[in-house]
């Protein structure tokens, strides 16, 4: 009797194991989405690493939606966290985008602007638990502007820290090879990954309606830059073919994006130095003087 009476209460006990654990696995990830008491179980779920998803709203060529940076980067990261549980931040587009403002829809805030909300939307993930940061980012205009953001972090004491994800590499093994020699706004790739998160909001008979070719009209060393530079080749705010594009490319992108993500927001979690580095940092730069030389 004793036998029966402890395998019918292991049985229970794994039972309750296994439906909290589902319970758990079931939170939804996007911040929004949480009731105030899953909230809490979501960030201790998620060991304290929230994703922030940096887009803009910019034109995409003749044939793709403002948001595409936006819709493409949120839906890596929710198949990556899918993988890799964290918690997500809603939607995120205050990013720079300055060389197109001459574009209808663009939207530009001033660069205090920027760099003020991003802090003070860090900040506050920070004071509700995430104090590990990852800036997840789906457009080319921030690829200098969240490595900025990060570097500022170290100006004034924090009990957080900001990891930045850039844009995912392209060069993973398998990759399906483009059809065009030139692409890098609106064209085959970002127009392929759009077909897969929102094949609605692509329109490929439009996509030759303007031309993404270079304009070339500057003449300067490559290793001298100017703000002008990219309304000097790309006027149209196209750089590319996006009638090349095709589903088997955007899937593959897709998944190994949020392959990418995935394995960032693993390594994070495991990182338990880089907190103790930052804090040793700010003490050691209250005394200077004292530091060793």
């Amino acid at each position: 009797m004793k036998t029966v009476r402890g395998v019918v209460l292991a049985l229970l006990f794994l039972a309750f194991n296994l439906q909290a654990s589902f319970a758990q696995a079931a939170l939804p990830a996007k911040w929004e989405e949480l009731t105030g008491p899953d909230f809490i179980q979501a960030i201790h779920q998620a060991q304290g690493v929230c994703v922030l998803p940096f887009g803009i709203l910019e034109k995409h060529g003749p044939h793709l939606p403002l948001g595409t940076d936006l819709l493409d980067v949120r839906f890596a990261v929710a198949n990556a966290v899918a993988q890799e549980y964290a918690v997500v931040f809603p939607e995120y587009y205050f990013g720079q985008i300055f060389e197109a403002r001459q574009q209808p829809g663009t939207v530009a805030y001033s660069l205090a602007t920027q760099l003020t909300l991003l802090q003070e939307t860090v900040s506050e993930m920070a004071r509700n638990g995430c104090k590990k940061v990852l800036i997840v980012n789906g457009h080319g205009g921030n690829e200098s502007l969240l490595p900025l953001f990060a570097q500022s972090q170290l100006a004034s004491e924090r009990d957080y820290v900001v990891y930045v994800f850039g844009l995912p590499r392209e060069d993973a093994p398998g990759r399906p090879a483009l059809k065009t020699p030139f692409d890098m706004h609106g064209g085959e790739v970002e127009t392929s990954s759009l077909m897969i998160a929102r094949p609605d909001l692509v329109h490929l008979d439009r996509a030759t309606q303007e031309s993404g070719a270079d304009q070339k009209r500057q003449s300067l060393p490559g290793s001298v830059y100017t703000g002008i530079w990219w309304y000097a080749r790309f006027p149209n705010h196209y750089a590319g073919q996006g009638e090349a594009a095709n589903k088997e490319l955007g899937a593959f992108d897709q998944k190994e994006w949020s392959r990418q993500i995935a394995e960032a927001l693993k390594a994070i979690k495991a990182d338990d130095v880089s907190l103790k580095l930052q804090k040793q940092f700010f003490e050691d730069a209250k005394h200077p003087l004292e530091t060793k030389q």
